[in-house]
This record gives C-alpha cells, sequence and structure tokens, in this order.
C-alpha cells in the first residue's frame, strides 16, 4: 500500500513538473520579446516585418561616407600564357559601399594549368584600408586549355581611408602555380627580329 501511494505521489509530482516545463516553453516568446524591447534587439519583429511586406526595412547604411569618392583602377598582369582582363578599368566608390567588379580570365594554353592571382596596392597605405569579402585571389584554379572564366571581386574601401587618398590602384598577377616564368613563345622572338632587320 504504500508503495502504491509513493508511485502515485511520484507520477503527481511528474505531472506538475511537465505541466510546469509546458508552461515555461510556452512562456519563453513573450518573455523573449519583453526582454528584446527592454534592450532594444527586437530581432523577431524585424524579420515578421519583412516577411510580411508590411514596412519591410531597408535600414540606411551609416558606414558609408557620402561625402567622399575613391577611384578604384583595376590593373591586371599575368606571368604566362592567359588572357586576363576585368569588366572595366575604374570604378568610383563612396568609403564604406560595398562594390563589385568581374574579372575575365582564360587560359591560352594547349594544356590544363593551374593559376592564382597576387594582388597588390598603391598607394601602398591603401592595402590596410582595402577590404575585399569576396575574391578570387582566395583560391588556385585549375583551368582547361582555352577554358573561360568569370570571377568577382567585392570589397569595400574603409570609411578611416586618410583623406589625402582619392585614387587606389589594385593590381593582380596572376601567374602559374607550380611553374616558373614561361619563356616569350618562339614565334613572337622570330617576328620581333624579322621587324627590327
Amino acid at each position: 500500500m504504500a508503495v502504491g501511494a509513493q508511485n502515485k505521489g511520484m507520477l503527481f509530482k511528474l505531472g506538475v513538473i511537465t505541466l510546469a516545463m509546458f508552461g515555461f516553453g510556452y512562456a519563453l516568446v513573450p518573455l523573449y520579446n519583453a526582454i528584446c524591447d527592454l534592450t532594444g534587439l527586437n530581432v523577431l519583429a524585424t524579420l515578421e516585418q519583412e516577411s510580411s511586406g508590411a514596412g519591410a526595412l531597408n535600414p540606411e547604411n551609416t558606414q558609408v561616407d557620402t561625402s567622399r569618392r575613391i577611384t578604384v583602377e583595376f590593373d591586371t598582369n599575368v606571368r604566362g600564357m592567359w588572357a586576363f582582363k576585368p569588366a572595366v578599368r575604374t570604378l568610383e566608390v563612396h568609403p564604406g559601399e560595398m562594390a563589385s567588379v568581374m574579372y575575365e580570365f582564360q587560359n591560352i594554353q594547349p594544356r590544363e594549368m593551374s593559376a592564382q592571382a597576387i594582388p597588390s596596392y598603391a598607394p601602398k597605405v591603401a592595402a590596410q584600408y582595402f577590404h575585399k569579402v569576396e575574391c578570387f585571389c582566395f583560391n588556385q584554379y585549375d583551368l582547361k586549355p582555352g577554358e573561360k572564366k568569370n570571377w568577382p571581386v567585392t570589397f569595400v574601401v574603409d570609411p578611416k581611408l586618410p583623406k589625402g587618398v582619392t585614387t587606389i590602384t589594385l593590381s593582380y598577377t596572376f601567374f602559374e602555380v607550380g611553374a616558373g616564368v614561361p619563356p616569350a613563345p618562339q614565334a613572337s622572338v622570330e617576328a620581333t627580329s624579322a621587324e627590327a632587320s
């Protein structure tokens, strides 16, 4: 009899705990909203407004310095038989504004090659203020003979860039990985010497 009473008592306690846990879980959403309202971090309300389309939020990026324009020049160099060029040679951006430029690559060798690009900046001080979000220079690529690819560079110029810097040159050198600098093609050398005479 005592064991049966203990079991009933334990069952009652477990039932109360289960109901309390369910009630606490049910109260979490209003509790979360109250905490967000107090702290100013109302992520759920923001997501609901965006998904419903009512009052969709498009906050202004306050980190963009619209009082300044920086001209970014894109320069390319190749070490080997590559066709490599940006879609545009210059682009004007505001510091803090995200921008993107596509680059075209083509392996004009009759064999597959692995290659990578290395960036450099002018003036040198610009390197610490030029932040690449996405860049083909982060990876090494394999291109088949004649294969052509397009890859982006997405970047932001830091608003802390010194005021005297108004132009940044981003230069990439694209080279074959694991190979030295290839010699000049024989046909080009012969054509040059024939033209000289």
